[in-house]
């Protein structure tokens, strides 16, 4: 049987060959890229993680790992970026990932998530941006689906958490349009954002901004017994990203007002 397999082998076209070992080469090539690319993530080093994500989805477009933490990383370096045309290049670049994931898979919790989470952050560029009333709205829509395809997805109920808190506490509702919009729903807002994000620490006890807007949330209501507990097992929880350290901060400085 080997020497027949053998035989066949060799009978193949040269260029069927060729082709049979690039495509072992590029699985190959990717697989090395993901591992590199998470041992830079576990180092702290995003900027790092996100170029080799980056190659990977241009080796593999189809690759929703790739593209998803391709958004991800987008918004968490974006985040903390001082200059404003870096700040809406990091986001803008989020932005496409995601609808590339999007597109790749409509019913893959992640894919919508990073689609809300892109439209979250563009809010964050101009709070007069015309697009403002669209993109909260988009925030809901795509949370929802990323919801209804997961239920148990922690960052999904994360991002809807902050949809309903934003709604309250932001510059969002000053916007007549924002307002007219959602007009009848202001009321149940908190208890909605707490909901959420509760759920999302339950999904994933190790979620630390999850922690720390569950308190923002706590304190905007009034409820200061909850948010102490919340940010007292919010500095204990470890480091996972880059951004972690700071909510850690900022969450000691809210402890220690309310103590």
């Amino acid at each position: 049987m080997n020497c027949m397999i053998k035989i066949e082998f060799k009978k193949l076209p040269v260029v069927f060959i060729c082709l049979l070992l690039s495509i072992k080469t590029f699985t190959q090539d990717n697989t090395t890229l993901l591992r590199e690319a998470n041992a830079l993530e576990l180092k702290f080093d995003e900027a790092g993680a996100l170029e080799k994500y980056k190659q990977i989805a241009t080796n593999d477009p189809s690759n929703m790992k790739a593209l998803v933490k391709c958004a991800e990383l987008n918004c968490r370096i974006g985040i903390r970026a001082k200059d404003k045309n870096a700040k809406a290049g990091y986001y803008q670049e989020a932005y496409s990932y995601a609808q590339q994931a999007y597109a790749k898979d409509s019913a893959n919790s992640d894919a919508c998530y990073t689609v809300a989470l892109a439209n979250y952050t563009m809010n964050e560029l101009d709070p007069e941006n015309k697009k403002l009333v669209d993109n909260i709205k988009q925030i809901k829509i795509y949370g929802d689906k990323a919801l209804a395809a997961n239920a148990g997805n922690a960052k999904a109920n994360h991002i809807m958490g902050l949809w309903h808190f934003e709604l309250i506490r932001s510059n969002w509702i000053k916007k007549p349009a924002v307002k007219n919009f959602y007009g009848g729903i202001y009321d149940t807002q908190v208890d909605s954002a707490a909901y959420y994000m509760e759920k999302a620490r339950s999904i994933d006890p190790y979620f630390v901004i999850d922690y720390l807007d569950l308190a923002k949330v706590y304190m905007y209501d009034h409820q200061p017994a909850k948010a102490l507990g919340v940010l007292e097992k919010l500095v204990k929880l470890p480091n996972r990203t880059y951004n972690d350290a700071a909510y850690k901060e900022e969450g000691r400085q809210m402890l220690a007002k309310i103590q």
